[in-house]
């Protein structure tokens, strides 16, 4: 439970970073779009202000969806930290650890991921700096099909047009 609290609050902070950064390049580009605006002489000019415009615009949506997956990873915190038993299905909040096999290579890698509500794609590094996992959520690809699935079964699943046999190995 303790190492499902680091990750969640790291993830947090790594969150909170991309608010404060949103919001740093929200005010930068309104900023250039004030001062662009007074200069305007031609029309390439208002085709600048405008673009300045949606960059504030877009900055903005960022920082706010990375406030609202704060909120749903804070939810979670509150609500779904169990600890999975070894013999359980995955699910929300699962420490999972897969074995991957190439389908054509028969390359082999071990990797571990953390089910959660928000934040995929998210490399997480292990308290003391013990490893990294990746966060996944119930709607990925790999999510989807993790979810439901007990220690030894495989499934396969394709990444990036590359079919992959998933194996899991382990649960927490």
């Amino acid at each position: 439970m303790e190492r499902k609290k680091h990750f969640v609050d790291e993830l947090k902070a790594l969150l909170s970073g991309t608010i404060s950064e949103a919001r740093t390049a929200e005010l930068n580009a309104g900023e250039l779009a004030a001062s662009q605006h007074s200069e305007v002489r031609n029309r390439e000019d208002v085709k600048a202000v405008a673009e300045s415009g949606r960059m504030t615009l877009a900055h903005g949506q960022r920082r706010e969806r990375a406030k609202r997956e704060v909120d749903a990873l804070l939810q979670f915190a509150a609500t779904g930290m169990k600890v999975f038993r070894r013999d359980a299905p995955a699910g929300l909040g699962a420490l999972v650890d897969v074995q991957i096999e190439e389908a054509e290579t028969g390359e082999t890698e071990e990797r571990t991921f953390f089910i959660l509500p928000v934040g995929a794609g998210a490399e997480l590094e292990g308290p003391g700096g013990d490893g990294f996992l990746s966060v996944i959520t119930p709607d990925s690809p790999v999510g989807k099909s993790l979810v439901g699935r007990r220690v030894g079964d495989s499934f396969e699943t394709a990444i990036h047009g590359v079919e992959r046999e998933w194996t899991l190995m382990d649960l927490a």
